[in-house]
């Protein structure tokens, strides 16, 4: 056990030392490390959960839920975003008795091509730019319900003839109890900088998150509950074009006026979600990310905004997940995964 202390003692030393610098928009590089690889994910609202399940989509987002119970698995995921904007992602798990599991995650983000002119509109051509990300994760069980992971990441961007390399880890945690049903994550994302940059003295932020998990499972019944707070780095996450109407001065709508800004600052921070699972090969997913609403609807039409859905399902020998996300009226994007075990088809894990 006083090993376990330390471990966690050094983790949590190692982390707060580090200097970082949080944003939450705009003044930071690499932004496509936060697009969620996973379509279970992304129905649920956001780009990390805690369930714990030996999903192996979900340990790019949550490295602490790299475990033994996915060695040798593999997951392929695919991202139809806006435009011809693309994204994929490959992942594999392996665990070594000595040193505990890993998981290797490719993964690249293709923006599609551009026409490159000058300030004239005399046109020279196309050009490409694109975005790529080595990740290396590590997970170890402490005891039976807790576990700590971490990911390393090597990432490479190519914007036209500007390219830039970083360096990052993400740090997480999670607990896990199999009598009620619960799983506890929390996770210092994208600890990090940006090695060398676009040009020469001018060095941009990675963006720092820290985000807490949580999903729960009600007894007797088909239905996990999923909660997440992100961004709790930073309090306010409102932005210029963000209005709160102020219709007279008096103390009374003041106070209300008050409150109701203090309660739509903490529920940016906040997206939740519903599982609904029949039966062990199919799951249904809906989540409610109010920040996304908030930013993205169009006040006359804000529609189904913010909502996200998806399915899954496990056929044979591999699981099929899909999912769609509405940021705005303009379309939502497509996510679509298979992962398998692929100890099923060649060796058997002893």
């Amino acid at each position: 056990m006083i090993k376990k202390v330390n471990v966690l003692f050094v983790l949590i030393c190692f982390v707060f030392s580090l200097r970082v610098q949080s944003q939450t928009r705009g003044n930071y590089t690499y932004q496509f490390l936060n697009i969620s690889n996973s379509p279970r994910v992304t129905a649920l609202g956001s780009n990390f959960v805690s369930v714990n399940d030996n999903d192996i989509n979900l340990v790019l987002g949550n490295p602490s839920l790299i475990n033994k119970n996915i060695h040798n698995f593999l997951g392929l995921s695919f991202i139809d975003y806006y435009s011809d904007i693309k994204a994929g992602y490959s992942t594999y798990s392996r665990t070594f008795k000595k040193y505990g599991s890993f998981a290797a995650t490719l993964q690249f983000i293709n923006y599609g091509k551009f026409i490159e002119t000058d300030a004239t509109g005399e046109t020279y051509g196309e050009f490409t730019a694109g975005e790529y990300a080595l990740n290396l994760g590590w997970g170890r069980a402490l005891d039976s319900s807790f576990s700590i992971g971490a990911n390393l990441k090597f990432i490479y961007s190519n914007l036209q003839d500007y390219n830039s390399f970083g360096i990052a880890t993400d740090i997480a945690g999670n607990y896990y109890s199999s009598k009620h049903n619960l799983s506890a994550s929390i996770i210092l994302k994208n600890i990090g900088r940006q090695i060398t940059s676009y040009q020469k003295g001018n060095r941009e932020n990675i963006p720092f998150e820290i985000q807490f998990g949580l999903s729960k499972k009600l007894e007797h019944t088909p239905i996990r509950l999923h909660f997440l707070a992100n961004n709790l780095q930073k309090w306010d996450l409102t932005n210029e074009t963000d209005n709160y109407s102020y219709m007279n001065n008096t103390i009374d709508t003041l106070k209300r006026n008050g409150f109701e800004k203090f309660l739509d600052k903490g529920m940016r921070h906040l997206v939740f979600g519903v599982e609904f699972i029949p039966s062990k090969n199919i799951n249904l997913s809906i989540a409610y990310n109010y920040r996304r609403r908030k930013e993205l609807k169009v006040d006359s039409k804000p529609g189904f905004t913010g909502f996200s859905w998806g399915i899954g399902v496990k056929i044979y020998k591999f699981r099929i997940d899909y999912a769609r996300t509405i940021y705005h009226l303009a379309g939502a994007p497509n996510n679509i995964s298979i992962a398998t075990n692929m100890g099923q088809f060649f060796d058997k894990v002893k």
